[in-house]
């Protein structure tokens, strides 16, 4: 089974946008040693050359790793993820504070769910389009199982479309159900993914999460007009997608390991990642993310400080 396929559509034509840092204006970094038999430290920057090159790397979800690597990363990076089923009782509980009514889009079953049917009816004074730019964040948010549920991240199947369980597929649910025109449908789309972000330390998982995201993007699409998304379609919304799920040290705020060296800007398969890395404490760098609506680019520090920072609308 190969849930993670960067050489096909609608990955493939954007894979190099997908590999941005919008802080720091270079790549992510793998920020993981998972890769070390493949000589590969966690500060190396994850270019196209180390996912597509001689020696293709294989990444996959949590659900198909091995248990020893699964183990490994819970050990090191306290990396665990969350059952499906178990982000569909969480963002169900969101939905009723939200909604003020219980199981508006489904109703939780022992390690399951089943899934309402018929349109979304919203409470007086609550229309649709406040639910689509309402702004939820999934922290340390691994591949983003509770934005997205393109697949069960306990048994690996994929999840039909009109049974997924995220907090964006519930967006673009109602998208769909309000819309009637593909210009209508497309804006509110990109409206919903503006409003969802998230944050995650391990490059390989930052990775994984954004391809969830732009294949969500994909599926919605082809489920509502039958078609595949147009490649200016897709650099919209990667851009999107890349802005808004970023690479970050939780606990600092900060980008892993701090600011990245110039020497290694650009890296192939056989150069040494480590060449001219200076050992001293590299200063830090405040994460950038954008508001959407307010059309400016603030830091995660003020958004957590409850501060307001005036901000250049940056593409």
């Amino acid at each position: 089974m190969n849930l993670i396929n960067i050489q096909d559509y609608p990955v493939r034509p954007v894979l190099r946008e997908l590999l941005q840092d919008k802080t720091t204006k270079q790549n992510i970094m793998f920020a993981t040693d998972a890769y070390a038999v493949a000589g590969i430290a966690p500060r190396t920057p994850v270019t196209v050359d180390l996912l597509l090159g001689m020696n293709p790397l294989d990444l996959q979800p949590r659900v198909l790793k091995s248990m020893e690597e699964q183990n490994q990363r819970t050990r090191q990076k306290a990396e665990v993820f969350t059952p499906s089923w178990i982000c569909n009782k969480m963002n169900n509980n969101c939905d009723t504070v939200w909604f003020g009514r219980e199981n508006v889009f489904n109703t939780g079953i022992e390690q399951g769910w089943v899934t309402q049917i018929g349109k979304i009816e919203f409470p007086k004074r609550k229309r649709w389009q406040r639910y689509i730019d309402s702004k939820r964040l999934e922290i340390t948010c691994g591949e983003a199982p509770y934005l997205v549920s393109r697949y069960d991240t306990t048994t690996a199947e994929i999840i039909p479309v009109g049974d997924r369980i995220g907090i964006l597929d519930r967006k673009l649910r109602i998208v769909s159900e309000n819309t009637e025109s593909e210009s209508t449908w497309m804006n509110w789309t990109y409206r919903a993914f503006q409003s969802v972000y998230g944050y995650e330390f391990q490059g390989d998982n930052l990775l994984i999460a954004r391809i969830n995201l732009l294949m969500t993007f994909a599926d919605y699409l082809n489920d509502r007009w039958h078609r595949q998304p147009t490649l200016p379609e897709l650099k919209k919304i990667t851009n999107i997608i890349v802005w808004n799920l970023w690479q970050m040290d939780g606990i600092t705020g900060t980008v892993p390991y701090g600011k990245p060296k110039s020497t290694i800007q650009q890296q192939s398969l056989f150069f040494d990642c480590e060449q001219g890395i200076n050992d001293t404490e590299p200063e830090t760098v405040d994460c950038k993310i954008h508001d959407w609506r307010g059309q400016r680019t603030i830091t995660y520090r003020h958004i957590k400080e409850g501060r307001v920072e005036k901000g250049k609308d940056e593409k």
